[in-house]
């Protein structure tokens, strides 16, 4: 089916001006072979083409890609800053080293902060708790929340597990509270 297209390139670049060339078209569009495979005969003279641009020069600078590193995103957490006591005078605390021994794990945000944030939906009616990064086996940390959480809010708590963004959502306002309980299980 490719065959007379390839025919009518041939042609058609022939008639355009003698010194013209287009090599056999594997495209079975005319426009495209014309354009892509043709060159005209001043680029063979030595001389440049009037109807093309002017290709700007570029000067390959090193010294300059550390300016633009600052600008790249980060792909990986940074290292752990080191200080002389903990918890720091903001509060915050390295994970332990080695992590401990347990079925699931609370991955660190970028920040190096424990994931657990506060939603608001509906108006601010409805507020929720969010456990976010958590790898291995979620459900043993459910349970874990289920013996702990009733304790600290009088009740037991609605805990959402969702396996797929690896997420729990626990209904209420326990922020605080389960990161406390994450940072002494060393998270």
């Amino acid at each position: 089916m490719a065959a007379p297209f390839r025919k009518i390139c041939l042609r058609l670049s022939s008639r355009l001006s003698p010194g013209f060339q287009a090599e056999r078209c594997t495209i079975p569009r005319v426009s495209a072979c014309l354009c892509s495979q043709a060159t005209s005969p001043s680029a063979e003279d030595g001389r440049t083409d009037p109807l093309k641009p002017a290709q700007p020069e570029f000067i390959e600078s090193k010294e300059d890609f550390r300016w633009v590193e600052k600008l790249m995103p980060r792909y990986q957490v940074p290292p752990i800053p080191e200080h002389p006591h903990y918890p720091t005078p903001c509060g915050w605390v390295p994970p332990r080293d080695p992590p401990p021994d347990l079925p699931y794990s609370v991955r660190r945000s970028r920040f190096s902060h424990v994931p657990v944030y506060e939603r608001f939906s509906k108006g601010g009616s409805r507020k929720q708790t969010v456990i976010q990064h958590i790898e291995g086996d979620i459900w043993a940390l459910e349970k874990e929340l289920e013996e702990f959480l009733p304790a600290i809010i009088g009740r037991n708590p609605a805990i959402q597990v969702n396996e797929v963004t690896r997420k729990i959502v626990i209904k209420g306002l326990v922020m605080e509270e389960v990161k406390k309980w994450l940072l002494e299980k060393g998270f």
